[in-house]
């Protein structure tokens, strides 16, 4: 029997993973899993990153889509037989996995993106594919005039018109973080802030579970403004929803958005295979157009187009006009805050 091309190329790789890692046997191989998050990330990598993988390295994947923490809890859960290869977090579930000892470094000499990424975004422990940014999402037949502070949110004729999600998000967590921080806290003491968000109660509509399903309000006329992600609503502009971005006065929250592989999983040399595909500049050159709108971190992919026109020409114009926060100090107090949070704030 003659093996395929396809065939060949998939026991090459599976007998290159034995030889890097000795601990690999035939019976443990299995589909690699990457965790991406809900909403707008899973359908851009599904139809960007995953086909990509597959032109790459002739494999198959699966993608497994859930918050950072639930991505954490997961591994946790099955230390020495992980259902997950790669994780996608955050900054501060990205600082817990590593104190948790749940990843293992990314073979850098061997990448072949790694060394072209900016200088921010190089970290061995989980290089970053990608920057997030967080300001002020609108229904433009609903809101006339477009907002322009957070503080917007607080206005009399919002009521019942505003969406936020709760703190087991990055997108959660920063919202009150930057709340607290005008009115005189910070990521060490966010009283202020929520004391602020018990004051926004009359104007909240909905409480989401996570940012795709506080984008998926926008869609469905139950919210008409909210704290959101910048590509999420991209993607719901281009399904014809209206909804628009502004950057608040106070500055757009922006944060970096890691990619690591999951200690003991059967996968890693595949694993190092995504995630130096997900650094590539043809990878990030797609996901940087429309409708998807990610911000590359690959130095090679120049920002254009709308990326270009509402939040920065370059990752330099970008950490000139973004807030960046301490998630090392936020990460002390986050499930404090967020067990609070959950009691606290309820409709």
């Amino acid at each position: 029997m003659q093996l395929s091309r396809r065939q060949l190329l998939g026991s090459a790789l599976t007998l290159g993973a034995m030889e890097l890692f000795p601990g690999i046997s035939h019976a443990q191989a299995r589909k690699l899993v990457f965790a991406t998050f809900t909403g707008s990330w899973e359908e851009a990598h599904r139809d960007v990153l995953v086909p990509a993988f597959k032109k790459a390295t002739g494999q198959d994947m699966l993608l497994d889509a859930m918050l950072s923490v639930d991505q954490i809890a997961k591994v946790s859960a099955a230390r020495n037989n992980p259902p997950i290869d790669v994780m996608l977090h955050d900054p501060g579930p990205a600082l817990t996995a590593i104190a948790q000892d749940l990843v293992e470094p990314f073979p850098v000499a061997s990448s072949q993106n790694y060394k072209d990424l900016i200088p921010e975004a190089q970290d061995p422990m989980g290089p970053s594919m990608f920057f997030q940014v967080v300001g002020l999402t609108y229904n433009p037949e609903k809101i006339k005039t477009p907002p322009t502070s957070w503080a917007d949110l607080w206005k009399p004729e919002y009521k019942g018109r505003v969406g936020i999600t709760n703190l087991n998000s990055t997108l959660g967590t920063g919202f009150l973080v930057e709340i607290a921080r005008m009115h005189g806290g910070n990521e060490g003491n966010v009283e202020e802030g929520f004391k602020a968000i018990d004051k926004l109660k009359p104007n909240l509509a909905a409480v989401a579970a996570n940012p795709g399903a506080l984008a998926a309000l926008f869609q469905q006329g139950q919210i008409d403004i909210s704290p959101g992600n910048f590509n999420a609503i991209q993607i719901l502009k281009a399904r014809g929803v209206p909804v628009e971005f502004v950057a608040p006065k106070e500055g757009a929250i922006a944060f970096k958005t890691s990619i690591h592989i999951v200690k003991n999983s059967p996968n890693k040399a595949l694993a190092a295979q995504l995630i130096d595909v997900a650094l590539s500049p043809e990878v990030q050159g797609k996901l940087m157009q429309a409708p998807y709108l990610v911000v590359p971190t690959n130095g090679k992919v120049r920002m254009e187009g709308e990326i270009a026109k509402v939040l920065a020409k370059d990752t330099a114009e970008m950490k000139k006009k973004f807030v960046f926060q301490d998630w090392k100090k936020i990460n002390e107090n986050r499930a404090a805050w967020i067990d609070r949070f959950n009691k606290e704030i309820k409709l």
